[in-house]
C-alpha cells in the first residue's frame, strides 16, 4: 500500500523559474550541489520530455546512492513535474517511489510517494530532508543568476 510524505519548504525565486528548473536544468545540480550530486547521465529521451530516463549517482546521509529516474508527468498548467524511479538502492528499500515537484508562490511542494518493500524498511524521511535542501540551493542559485 502507497504511502505520501509531503515536505513543503520556502521559495523567494519565482515559480516558473523553480519549475523550469526542475522540467529543464535538473542535471544542473551536479553544479552546483555537487556535495550531494556526483554524476547523472541521459539514458534515454530528452529533458523536458516525458519518458526522459537519468542515471543519477548522489550523496545522501554520507552514504553514496545511485538511482534510475524517469521523468513520469509534466503538467504546465499546474507547474507541476513527477519523476519515479526505475531502478538503483533505493528500489531495494522502496517497491514504490516517485516524487512530485510543484512550486508555488513561495513554497515548492514536494510529494513522495512511496511503498516499502517490508515493515522493517522506514519511512523516507531522510528524502523529505534532502527535497528541502535541495530546495534551498535551487532557490539560492536562481536568485543569483
Amino acid at each position: 500500500m502507497s504511502k505520501v510524505l509531503e515536505v513543503t519548504p520556502p521559495i523567494k525565486s519565482s515559480p516558473d523559474k523553480f519549475y523550469d528548473f526542475f522540467k529543464y536544468h535538473f542535471s544542473d545540480l551536479i553544479t552546483i550541489f555537487p556535495a550531494s550530486f556526483k554524476s547523472v547521465q541521459i539514458l534515454e529521451g530528452e529533458d523536458g520530455k516525458v519518458g526522459c530516463v537519468k542515471l543519477w549517482n548522489y550523496v545522501i546521509g554520507g552514504i553514496s546512492m545511485m538511482i534510475t529516474l524517469r521523468t513520469e508527468a509534466i503538467n504546465d498548467a499546474e507547474r507541476s513535474i513527477t519523476y519515479k524511479a526505475l531502478d538503483g538502492d533505493l528500489i531495494k528499500l522502496y517497491k514504490v517511489f516517485q516524487f512530485t515537484i510543484t512550486p508555488g508562490n513561495g513554497v515548492a511542494k514536494w510529494t513522495i510517494v512511496y511503498e516499502k518493500a517490508s515493515e522493517l524498511v522506514p519511512p523516507p524521511e531522510i528524502y523529505g530532508v534532502f527535497s528541502i535542501a535541495i530546495t534551498e540551493v535551487v532557490d539560492l542559485y536562481l536568485l543569483t543568476h
